[in-house]
């Protein structure tokens, strides 16, 4: 935990009116450490200061080039069409007195500093249709508005992030280095992710598909949509991994943590199932958004991605368990592991339903091009 002395010498460094009242942790991200800053003057805008986990981020300099491309986008783009409020709706990095907008202190860390978007909040477990009917809502608009921005604009902050070939080069060899000691109570796990890869390898064979490759989020977790008071979408946040990559793989995190009926890491698998409604809702206002732009095989690889998805995610929590924990935050021993188990049970759920989901992609298109789709794919 940070002092309020240190947190203090690190925003003097930044071009804001900031006296810190108060600090806390913020938010349960596995990667960058967010603390709250509330200001002692009344009249002063609060804050939230982040140190950006470089052992991660390794180049922070094109981290921030890429948010802050994507910032002045999204907000040109409300501006131009009067659509909306920029500073409500997206949010707003401040400088440091140098101008950039990270600061390295003398301890070799990285932080950011922006303003805190006031009656907002966020949920890590959805817990009604209108939360995410909102969240697909937020996430589609903010596809759309970046489609205009091309492919390969963006620096790749972290080389194959979604390349589900390279993730699980990266488990067999976390296997066969067994750094932690750790494989001898992994058999069940790694045996189901052998019996599904090649399942998976579809993004990663281009001649089969013919999908564009766009600015997205790459990391649509629920918790990086703020809602406003009455559960409406306001911002979508979190944006160190925009980069390139397919629509679906946005649409598939996203559900990732929507439709669960429990938490990620749940230990009591047999509380994990699919939350149906949750799944129609947002896909009904991701719909509502990305069929400006979406193409039709878009559409079909949707599917692909809810199951992608949690595969991926189990992947990658049972390679950094074999390598003693050193990727994501853990709250206990085999905190990765139980991860694991959790993201594959849902997996299992997911494949078992497949069809069913497909049908309700489908038929919500149908909205937006009737006559287009049939609910048999």
């Amino acid at each position: 935990m940070q002092s309020v002395k240190n947190i203090s010498e690190v925003i003097s460094q930044f071009k804001c009116d900031a006296a810190i009242d108060s600090l806390r942790i913020y938010g349960s991200g596995h990667i960058n450490d967010t603390y709250y800053i509330k200001n002692v003057r009344s009249t002063g805008c609060d804050y939230l200061l982040q140190r950006i986990n470089h052992h991660i981020f390794k180049d922070v300099e094109q981290l921030t080039e890429n948010m802050c491309t994507v910032i002045d986008h999204l907000k040109h783009k409300l501006m131009a069409d009067g659509s909306g409020n920029p500073e409500r709706e997206v949010m707003t990095l401040i400088p440091t007195k140098s101008g950039k907008y990270f600061y390295q202190d003398t301890n070799g860390d990285y932080w950011r500093l922006s303003f805190f978007l006031k009656d907002t909040k966020t949920y890590d477990l959805v817990e009604t249709e209108k939360q995410a009917y909102e969240g697909g809502k937020a996430f589609g608009k903010f596809q759309s508005m970046l489609s205009d921005l091309p492919a390969g604009s963006m620096h790749e902050v972290i080389p194959d992030f979604h390349n589900i070939e390279k993730r699980l080069a990266q488990l067999h060899e976390a296997v066969n280095k067994n750094l932690a000691g750790k494989l001898d109570n992994v058999g069940a796990e790694l045996e189901t992710i052998r019996k599904y890869a090649d399942s998976m390898l579809y993004f990663q064979q281009p001649e089969k598909h013919h999908l564009p490759k766009r600015i997205i989020h790459n990391d649509t977790k629920f918790n990086n949509v703020l809602l406003d008071v009455n559960d409406e979408a306001q911002c979508v946040i979190d944006l160190d991994t925009v980069m390139d990559g397919y629509v679906a793989f946005d649409f598939g995190d996203a559900i990732r943590t929507i439709i669960n009926t429990s938490t990620e890491d749940e230990r009591d698998l047999s509380e994990i199932g699919l939350n149906m409604p949750l799944f129609t809702a947002y896909t009904k206002g991701y719909l509502q958004e990305a069929s400006q732009f979406i193409t039709d095989e878009e559409i079909s690889s949707l599917i692909k991605g809810v199951l992608l998805l949690p595969y991926m995610q189990a992947v990658r929590f049972l390679t950094d368990h074999l390598n003693g924990d050193t990727y994501f935050k853990i709250h206990f021993e085999a905190h990765n592991l139980q991860r694991t188990r959790a993201q594959l049970q849902l997996l299992k759920m997911l494949d078992a339903n497949s069809t069913a989901l497909q049908s309700i992609i489908l038929q919500e298109m149908k909205n937006y091009k009737p006559g287009h789709y049939s609910t048999q794919g």
